[in-house]
């Protein structure tokens, strides 16, 4: 393997940059999920002989209703997989630069050791006599 290359900082513009499109996603369903109703509840219910059936969805509120409980599942899926992801690349990013300063104090303390010196026939107390 011949290295990583990764920039924190550009990490964490695109991650501030997503966190905004997927906060603007999240608005987006959960504006969904309150005006649905009330348009199904506009669209009317079902009259028969003139006379409106309390209660009894039109065919608009149905479809609506169908259509909301269809991609209800498909939208959630989106925002849970949107958050993990982000969490997951921070925390990636993350441990990187942990793993860096590991391994910079591990390369400083080895460059502080006393240097161990092996002459050669310098055995014993005497040294080489």
């Amino acid at each position: 393997m011949t290295g990583w290359d990764i920039s924190p900082s550009g990490v964490q513009h695109v991650l501030n940059e997503t966190g905004k499109a997927a906060e603007g996603l999240s608005n987006t369903g959960k504006a969904l999920g309150e005006t649905l109703p009330s348009a199904a509840k506009s669209a009317g219910t079902i009259q028969q002989g003139g006379v409106e059936k309390s209660g009894v969805q039109g065919p608009v509120a149905a479809a609506l209703g169908e259509f909301f409980e269809a991609y209800q599942k498909d939208l959630t899926y989106v925002a849970v997989r949107t958050s993990n992801s982000l969490s997951g690349a921070a925390t990636a990013t993350s441990e990187y630069v942990k793993g860096d300063l590991e391994m910079a104090a591990k390369a400083q303390a080895n460059a502080l050791k006393e240097p161990k010196i092996d002459l050669p026939g310098a055995e014993g107390p005497q040294g080489g006599q």
